[in-house]
């Protein structure tokens, strides 16, 4: 029997990275999947982002495992239609267990030059979407009367400073601040919440052209390469490895959701190779 057999989990940004796999992992252990995903392009963000074709492959990849999966394009920043998509999946599903608040953007930029529609668009994403998420999720878990696992999404920038990327960072401690709050507030009703951590994910996410430029401004252009970045990035981390693979975070994902973690909420857990002990 799996982990989390027979019971049904929200997915966001569900199309790709991270998202796929916790929605695969998830799946291997007996959950079916309501994933939502933008599949569209934001302006502000540099690098592409998923398309309805990625949240195709993540629906076959579900469906190989024999598990069930309704999935949505909606976008986060949007309450409504997010709503819809969560009310929508749980009419199929029967149920909602398990939320991974996973939807996340990346940009750049110095504080004192960042161009406010780059921050705003980072905070409406990466801060407002965990909160529009778990809102619509939380009526259908605390109606299921059997408790439930919210894991939110937010980084090793959740729990220190980086220079470069201020507006992600402030999106990803707000995500701190949500977590530790709705741990208290769903506690009454066994609903536990988490946030985990990670350091930087062998995802889409960082491996494009525009982060590279960012780390490796220094190299000719043909040289900024995953395999020329790796040395860069594990210079962050106190293990020798330049980043984590998706399947890292969803096992983390995995343990939070699942009955061996059962009187586990509250807690930042970081999945980061010892960045965050440097």
């Amino acid at each position: 029997m799996g982990r989390v057999e027979g019971k049904v989990a929200l997915v966001t940004g569900a199309a790709r990275g991270q998202g796929r796999s916790h929605a695969i992992r998830l799946a291997q252990e007996g959950a079916d999947i309501i994933g939502v995903d933008v599949v569209s392009q934001i302006d502000s963000v540099p690098y592409p982002m998923a398309t309805p074709d990625d949240l195709a492959e993540t629906v076959r990849e579900v469906e190989k495992l024999d598990r069930r999966i309704v999935a949505t394009r909606a976008d986060v920043r949007d309450f409504e239609a997010l709503k819809t998509a969560v009310d929508a999946g749980v009419a199929q599903l029967g149920r909602l267990d398990i939320v991974s608040a996973n939807a996340g953007i990346f940009s750049f930029g110095t504080m004192s030059e960042l161009d406010e529609r780059v921050f705003q668009d980072m905070i409406d994403v990466n801060l407002t979407g965990v909160w529009h998420t778990v809102k619509a999720a939380i009526p259908h878990i605390k109606a299921g009367g059997d408790g439930g696992s919210i894991v939110l999404t937010s980084s090793t920038a959740g729990l220190m400073a980086m220079e470069n990327i201020g507006h992600y960072v402030a999106a990803k401690h707000g995500v701190v601040g949500l977590m530790r709050t709705l741990a208290l507030e769903l506690a009454p009703d066994s609903i536990r919440v988490n946030s985990v951590h990670p350091t930087s994910v062998d995802t889409p996410m960082i491996q494009n052209s525009a982060t590279y430029e960012l780390f490796a401004s220094d190299l000719p252009v043909a040289e900024r390469t995953k395999e020329n970045l790796g040395p860069r990035f594990g210079s962050m981390n106190a293990l020798p490895i330049p980043w984590v693979e998706p399947v890292d975070i969803s096992n983390a994902v995995l343990w939070l959701a699942s009955d061996e973690a059962r009187y586990v909420t509250g807690v930042t857990l970081p999945i980061d190779a010892g960045q965050t002990a440097k």
